[in-house]
């Protein structure tokens, strides 16, 4: 590990980026609407215009975690963040939507290139006894991005048009740049070999996985082209990734991902954990949402805000928990947090009927707002205290791959279950389709339908509250931390470096 001087300011560089680029996962679902009508375009398209961004995202996780190690952390941010911010201008000037869907790609490469980068800068120049406080910072950032994007897209889209979610990163994107090249330190890079089989199967995999879960709804679970389904490509993206897997066990030279990262209990437990946090957080979301604007007639922008109370008290906390993680055993706190999500989104189904004063539901936030605190900076402690530096990159490229993946899942699940219990509690909608769905309905919903919708998005967010249960009882089974040696010892770097990318690395 290599301890700075001033590890303080480089965390902060990096969260100006991490918070740009999480806020992008969800900033355009409140502009659909408006880019529809902008470009012409049809339902499915600016679906794409999400779905084309988490695909480019998730993708190429593990590759770029493992590039990290071998080029230099800091040189793969800087260049993720050049990407990411010439791509959100591109998205802005677009003329059509498959230009648009086009630039998302590179936009959501660019943040692929960054996202591991930051996890393994905070592994290596934080020793283990000091690492809460920063990943406390580092979590509250995740957690926060995913609450502001709907906020602050629902204000631009309102005030100056779809176009500026876009290009509000730009100025974002260039004061990150110049604030990471000051602060962030250059770090020691490793001779780590380009494991090329490794490499293709990861990607292949990784992309029939998530394309197969990610537009499975959109395809209903059925033919997608000729012979090729839906269940066609999860399966093979299975299939491709246990042979992956099986490659890098019999890889004697040196695996793309090592399988000894699985050794540590706590690793692989955290990377499940991190998993059902993805599931709900994307999941709840969509029930909620949709509640407030039918059922309720709130506005995107007043939906949004309902959730201020959650980012507010989870913002204030957050250094808080990581002052204590530090201290104590951060799987209390971990399960206390889980418990308490899950005790939040049950609160909010039973909540929702359709005369329910409206501003008991800033309760249930305020408890996600305590749950979202003690959640994701204990467990991402306790997924890299035990990571070598040299495998730091490759590390957070796992935990960030199964985050995403969870989230993956958590949108594909919850939109099925939202079509199957609207069916069921709403088996005639007006247009005679036959089938229920959220954009069945244009605007605030008629008085008749209000108590069925209402029903059906309570019991659509038990699921995400059930899933989050999961992520508590795998905590449970976290070890106790131990102490580390040779961590942090002045004027030691690891044996496995091989120089630096520059002087910006110096031990302390």
């Amino acid at each position: 590990m290599e301890l700075v001087a001033r590890p303080w300011p480089a965390l902060w560089s990096l969260v100006i980026g991490f918070f740009m680029i999480l806020v992008d996962t969800t900033i355009v679902s409140v502009a659909n609407p408006s880019i529809m009508e902008g470009l012409n375009a049809d339902i499915n398209s600016v679906i794409w215009v999400t779905s084309a961004y988490l695909l480019a995202y998730a993708v190429p996780l593990l590759i770029t975690g493992r590039l990290g190690d071998r080029f230099g952390p800091k040189r793969l941010y800087l260049s993720g963040l050049v990407v990411f911010t010439a791509a959100s201008l591109w998205c802005g000037l677009s003329g059509d939507v498959n230009t648009l869907i086009l630039a998302r790609v590179f936009q959501g490469f660019g943040a692929a290139l960054m996202t591991p980068q930051t996890m393994a800068v905070i592994t290596r120049i934080f020793p283990p006894d000091r690492r809460g406080a920063a990943m406390s910072i580092w979590g509250a950032t995740a957690g926060l991005a995913t609450l502001v994007g709907p906020i602050l897209g629902g204000v631009l889209v309102d005030g100056l048009g779809w176009e500026w979610i876009f290009f509000i990163n730009l100025p974002v994107g260039v004061i990150g740049f110049f604030l990471a090249l000051r602060y962030v330190p250059a770090l020691s890079t490793h001779p780590h070999k380009f494991d090329i089989p490794g490499v293709l199967l990861s990607a292949v995999g990784m992309f029939l996985l998530v394309f197969g879960i990610q537009e499975g709804e959109t395809y209903d679970w059925g033919t997608i082209a000729g012979p090729i389904t839906v269940w066609g490509l999860i399966i093979s993206g299975i299939a491709v990734l246990v042979v992956f897997v099986l490659w890098q066990k019999m890889n004697k030279g040196e695996p793309l991902l090592p399988l000894s990262l699985f050794k540590d209990r706590n690793f692989s437990l955290a990377n499940i954990g991190i998993t059902t946090v993805g599931f709900t957080v994307t999941a709840f979301t969509l029930p909620l949402i949709f509640y407030f604007q039918l059922v309720r007639g709130l506005t995107p922008t007043e939906s949004a805000l309902m959730m201020v109370p959650m980012a507010l008290i989870s913002g204030g906390l957050a250094p808080v928990v990581g002052r204590i993680i530090d201290r104590v055993n951060p799987k209390f706190i971990t399960v206390s947090g889980l418990l308490l999500m899950s005790v939040a989104l049950a609160w909010n189904g039973l909540l929702m009927h359709p005369d329910t004063p409206i501003l008991l539901f800033l309760l249930p936030s305020a408890v996600l707002g305590f749950a979202n605190a003690g959640i994701w900076a204990p467990l991402g402690t306790t997924a890299t205290r035990n990571l070598p530096p040299r495998l730091a990159g490759a590390g957070a490229g796992v935990y960030n791959t199964t985050r995403q993946i969870g989230a993956v899942l958590g949108s594909a699940a919850i939109a099925v279950l939202i079509q199957a219990r609207l069916a069921a509690e709403l088996p005639a909608v007006p247009g005679g389709s036959g089938e229920a769905g959220p954009t069945s309905f244009g605007g605030p919903l008629p008085e008749s339908l209000r108590e069925g919708f209402s029903t059906a998005m309570a019991q659509s967010i038990l699921l995400p509250a059930a899933v989050i249960l999961i992520g508590a009882a795998v905590a449970l089974f976290f070890a106790k931390p131990q102490p580390l040696q040779g961590w942090g010892t002045p004027g030691v770097l690891p044996a496995t470096s091989s120089g630096t990318e520059g002087a910006g690395a110096r031990s302390r």
